[in-house]
């Protein structure tokens, strides 16, 4: 029988209440007998297991970096929870522009320690924390649950993840007709409520410390108010489960060396499929239940929406001067960099870039009131960085692979071949770089290259990037009807209809302008 006794909870592992996890404290706070499967097996220790062990080291210097003398004053702000402590400035819901320069400063401070190649980091969700500080009456009868999660994720600087789409099966049904399948409510008791099913895509979720199951943007809830439920769970919840795709870091150690997969081998965010088994939520963890009015506001009102797009545009930013660098590099070893169609694709990415850099300047110069004396971004800037983000990645993509071309395959199997002595002569001698680059040091470029678009590792990033703001017509739609609640259509058609006021079919309707009377060719013949 699932008991109803409450998990520990990861953050009184910490050994001073007033601050966030330190690294060795982060990763001792996974090891809670938590389910995690790959290859058919259950992960005893996610922490020390070759699936995910690099990426776990990778998010325990993340934390590492809040405590260090060289970065702390950077990433870091007092808390406002009354504890005394300090937290990661995102996870602090901001209040002025400067506010949110800093913390845009600070999210692009933590991603440049993985040069933007994890995008779920904690500091992801906190954009979900933080909104519940803001908005906690959007909850209702839970509101008092929003605001103590708003101090437990900012005091501990708590690592969650979200598991928010149902799974892609029968879509052809009624949901009700799929409860075997979507999370919903198998009983209730006084201390919490019992579901089942399954959510997607958990993105290292294996390494968070709890996971908010919720209903996306796009959601279809049918009208079984089983279905109608957000809550909070710990990856230790009994009945919790993840089901891992393959390990792109476990197939980079299997086969390579750090040399051959410098990406793959310590950033690989695990996805997963998160399954509920009779697990036992406590009513202090529900934030929504059985109200379909809020399920269906959450996106637009629950506050999220308004705050993770200036995590994920400056993480992509991060990650897009990463691209650009190395692209110049691997274009340098390969001798093709002062040639002009290639400099001219090489400034198209930049331009890309600096989009996206741009966008972020504009986020947080000119932010919009909320509630609660809170500010967001602003959320043109949001919008725009959404519909173009999936549209940017593809193209970057495919300008690298156009202008690198064969020098992205045109390398050895890995770092072993550099190890055998005989094959190293050939390759000292015809896999050289250009410019009296050595061929060591060619071969790590365009292999770390290959690792970013190339590998699993890279095409997973290509579907990641396309599909990370969810349904492209989804965030489409929300750009139109953006438009179209703020007013800004209406602005935009008024000036058409200005422009159609200054004429009719008989001429101009305006005294500054002159008919074409004394000059047409066309009067003139019918003359």
């Amino acid at each position: 029988m699932t008991t109803t006794q409450a998990s520990p909870r990861p953050e009184d592992i910490r050994a001073d209440r007033t601050r966030p996890f330190t690294g060795e404290e982060f990763l001792a706070s996974l090891r809670d007998d938590r389910e995690v499967y790959i290859y058919g097996d259950r992960v005893k220790d996610v922490t020390t297991h070759p699936a995910f062990r690099n990426a776990a080291a990778s998010i325990a210097k993340l934390y590492d970096a809040l405590h260090d003398p060289a970065s702390k004053d950077d990433l870091c702000w007092a808390t406002d929870t009354g504890n005394g402590g300090y937290t990661h400035k995102f996870f602090r819901f901001a209040k002025s522009a400067d506010d949110l320069r800093q913390q845009r400063d600070a999210i692009a401070g933590w991603s440049g320690l993985s040069y933007g190649w994890m995008g779920r980091t904690p500091d992801y969700k906190a954009a979900f924390g933080s909104a519940l500080g803001v908005v906690p009456d959007f909850y209702g009868d839970f509101a008092d649950n929003a605001r103590t999660w708003y101090k437990r994720i900012q005091e501990a600087g708590l690592y969650l993840n979200h598991a928010i789409v149902n799974p892609p099966i029968d879509r052809d049904k009624p949901v009700d007709q799929v409860r075997d399948v979507y999370i919903s409510v198998d009983r209730e008791t006084d201390a919490g409520i019992y579901v089942s099913g399954a959510k997607v895509v958990a993105t290292n979720s294996a390494l968070t410390h709890y996971n908010f199951v919720g209903q996306g943007s796009a959601q279809v809830l049918g009208d079984n108010t089983d279905f109608a439920l957000m809550f909070i769970a710990s990856m230790n919840t009994p009945g919790m489960k993840l089901i891992c795709r393959p390990s792109y870091e476990l197939a980079a150690g299997l086969g390579g060396a750090p040399f051959d997969y410098p990406l793959s081998s310590r950033f690989d965010e695990n996805d997963a499929i998160l399954i509920l088994d009779n697990a036992f939520i406590p009513w202090e963890n529900v934030l929504i239940y059985r109200d379909f009015a809020r399920c269906k506001m959450w996106f637009q009102k629950g506050g999220f929406g308004r705050l993770f797009p200036m995590q994920g545009c400056t993480r992509l930013a991060v990650k897009l001067d990463f691209i650009c660098g190395l692209l110049v590099k691997a274009l340098t070893c390969c001798g093709t960099m002062d040639f002009r169609g290639v400099q001219a694709s090489v400034g198209e990415v930049i331009a890309w870039r600096n989009t996206f850099w741009a966008l972020t300047d504009a986020m947080v110069g000119n932010p919009e009131n909320w509630e609660n004396g809170a500010i967001t971004p602003n959320s043109s800037a949001l919008q725009a960085y959404r519909v173009l983000a999936p549209q940017a990645y593809p193209e970057i993509k495919k300008i690298i692979e156009q202008v690198v071309a064969s020098g992205l395959i045109y390398l050895p199997s890995g770092v072993r071949d550099l190890k055998n002595p005989m094959l190293n002569r050939y390759l000292e001698q015809y896999v050289r770089g250009s410019g009296g680059m050595s061929h060591t040091e060619r071969v790590k470029i365009l292999k770390l290259l290959w690792d970013a678009i190339g590998s699993e590792f890279g095409g997973r990033h290509e579907l990641y990037e396309i599909n990370y703001a969810g349904s492209q017509d989804e965030i489409r739609m929300q750009c139109l009807r953006h438009a179209q609640g703020t007013g800004t259509l209406a602005k935009m058609t008024a000036m058409v209809d200005r422009c159609m006021a200054d004429y009719d079919e008989n001429g101009w309707l305006v005294d500054h302008l002159h008919g074409p009377e004394d000059i047409n060719a066309l009067d003139r013949i019918r003359q």
